[in-house]
């Protein structure tokens, strides 16, 4: 049902409502006990690096960073209800990756069960992938639609666009799409972190638009006032959680993310940082911390490329500007395509 008569401010608000209501009545997550997710073997060094698997699938079958958010969220949302091992962890994100595109995608993008499988390395077969898909959707009831936290952020970020366009005359240089494409990564960085867990996407996207603002206009404090009203946080809620997500992005001695041309990749070293330059365009830091990263295993340096030009095709509908046409290649499927989600008849 399309809201007629309304102005962008209003559509935004009923947009953001409706999502809140939504994130209220699915969001859950998995609780970590004693550096282990309550009642399973998988740890956070497990948890973490199996999203920045995630990822790097989301990257290799061209699918929208909003695919990746929803497939996280229904990972989550299968940790916090089934007592998983960490032999089934793999095949269990790459059946919520796969969930997600088949709910967020053009079918034309959607892989087969067998190219998913061969691709992703995941070493399960087509039948155990298929397998697994029943048994999460059987888990979560079928419903798989929810808030992400990567919807909150396009949300906020429009309603800034909409009603404070000034604040963020900094980046002249830079459109609103491929701005929102370099928040999504710092928001991906957080979503792989184990501490930031407790808070709700909606309370960890505002974290990421309040330091972006804070970082580039004086002006920031009455508008994150008013965007921490309409969420309806508690306020020592968010400022926990944006105090962890600014030790996250901002810890130093760490990699530098600049945002990277497809057209002109040029690279220096200094000390021990690995620099991305973008002529023009320089963005905020985005850092591992270091508390953090004893959990982890170090990403590889080409893990470390903010691959701008593939999220900001994925982000341009959100300002109607011009889409480029999306760079596919025809496979000759050796299987059959994907299983539609379709419930199945009560007997």
């Amino acid at each position: 049902m399309k809201c007629t008569g309304l102005s962008e401010s209003q559509r935004l608000d009923i947009l953001l409502e409706n999502a809140l209501l939504l994130e209220a009545s699915k969001w859950k997550v998995p609780c970590f006990v004693d550096s282990i997710i309550k009642g399973t073997d998988v740890s956070p060094m497990h948890y973490g690096q199996t999203l920045l698997w995630m990822e790097r699938l989301r990257s290799l079958f061209n699918f929208i960073p909003e695919t990746f958010g929803l497939a996280v969220s229904i990972l989550n949302r299968i940790l916090a209800s089934v007592k998983v091992q960490v032999k089934y962890l793999q095949c269990i994100s790459v059946t919520c990756l796969y969930l997600a595109a088949k709910t967020n995608e053009e079918d034309e993008v959607i892989p087969s069960v067998n190219k998913l499988a061969v691709q992703s390395g995941c070493m399960y077969s087509c039948a155990e992938i298929l397998r697994m898909e029943r048994i999460v959707l059987d888990k979560l009831q079928w419903d798989l639609h929810t808030s992400t936290p990567v919807d909150f952020l396009n949300t906020f970020h429009a309603m800034v666009m909409s009603r404070w366009p000034h604040l963020f005359g900094g980046f002249s240089q830079m459109n609103p799409s491929l701005h929102v494409a370099l928040l999504t990564r710092q928001l991906q960085h957080c979503m792989a972190c184990h501490q930031l867990l407790q808070f709700r996407g909606s309370t960890l996207a505002l974290a990421i638009i309040t330091l972006e603002l804070e970082r580039m206009t004086p002006d920031w404090l009455p508008v994150m006032t008013e965007l921490l009203e309409k969420t309806k946080v508690d306020s020592a809620e968010f400022f926990h959680c944006k105090e962890l997500v600014d030790r996250c992005l901002e810890t130093p001695s760490n990699p530098v993310y600049i945002f990277v041309s497809a057209e002109k990749d040029v690279r220096t070293h200094i000390g021990d940082q690995v620099t991305y330059c973008l002529p023009s365009v320089t963005c905020p830091a985005v850092k591992r911390n270091q508390a953090v990263a004893q959990d982890f295993k170090p990403l590889r340096e080409d893990a470390l490329v903010m691959e701008t030009d593939e999220f900001y095709d994925g982000f341009r509908h959100l300002y109607s500007e011009d889409r480029m046409e999306r760079k596919t290649q025809t496979v000759a499927e050796e299987s059959e395509p994907c299983p539609p989600l379709t419930v199945p008849a009560s007997g």
